[in-house]
């Protein structure tokens, strides 16, 4: 492979930087898709992933970006290479100044990965690896859907490295989603089950305690 050839595939940043870029304030989701063109499901993936996958200051993403993923990811599992979101969805927007700076934000880390991707094991983008991608991104956007505190960085990393595979064609990238994935998978468990040891220890009331630290830490108290 020439560098040139390296280069193209080490352009996440760039492609990245060229969505949110523009000068209107405002830009919807919709905007985006039809910007992303071919590399439509790897660039959404790695752009809604992004408020919880990274350390950023986005609270409140997680289960409408983890609905939308979901929604991508049952694409996928039929077999779709371009997608499709409902017009309501596709109308949502963002501020374009909220969207850059998180962009901004993230570019460290964005550098980071590109030094490390590169078209190899290109099984990722087969029939049987894509809907395996399907699979995972669909159970991984589900668990960003569950209001649990503190646990969504896992799933939406699982996310991110299926996004970053597809659109650089990487399938080591989609190996170390699927390790990450089973951690994501071991996390909710573990919360899971010490949720349901709580409740039969101190009934309802433990619930209830639970439900509301979880409603203090969305902010919804």
């Amino acid at each position: 492979m020439t560098s040139a050839d390296h280069q193209e595939h080490s352009s996440l940043s760039a492609n990245l930087q060229s969505i949110v870029s523009g000068q209107s304030e405002k830009v919807s989701l919709g905007e985006i898709v039809d910007a992303i063109k071919d590399k439509q499901f790897g660039m959404l993936l790695v752009l809604l992933s992004i408020p919880s996958a990274l350390p950023l200051p986005a609270a409140g993403y997680s289960t409408p970006f983890g609905i939308a993923i979901l929604i991508l990811g049952l694409q996928m599992l039929r077999g779709r290479r371009t997608p499709w979101l409902p017009q309501k969805m596709r109308d949502k927007s963002f501020t374009r100044a909220k969207l850059a700076g998180m962009v901004g934000k993230a570019s460290v880390f964005f550098r980071w990965v590109e030094k490390l991707v590169r078209p190899r094991l290109r099984w990722i983008n087969s029939s049987g690896g894509y809907r395996l991608m399907a699979v995972l991104v669909i159970f991984m956007s589900l668990l960003m859907c569950l209001p649990i505190p503190s646990t969504n960085t896992a799933p939406a990393m699982v996310i991110f490295l299926i996004g970053v595979g597809l659109c650089e064609d990487d399938g080591l990238f989609a190996i170390g989603a699927c390790a990450l994935g089973l951690v994501a998978a071991l996390i909710y468990a573990v919360v899971i089950y010490f949720v349901i040891l709580l409740v039969r220890e101190h009934g309802w009331e433990a619930r209830d305690q639970i439900v509301s630290f979880i409603k203090q830490q969305l902010g919804l108290e």
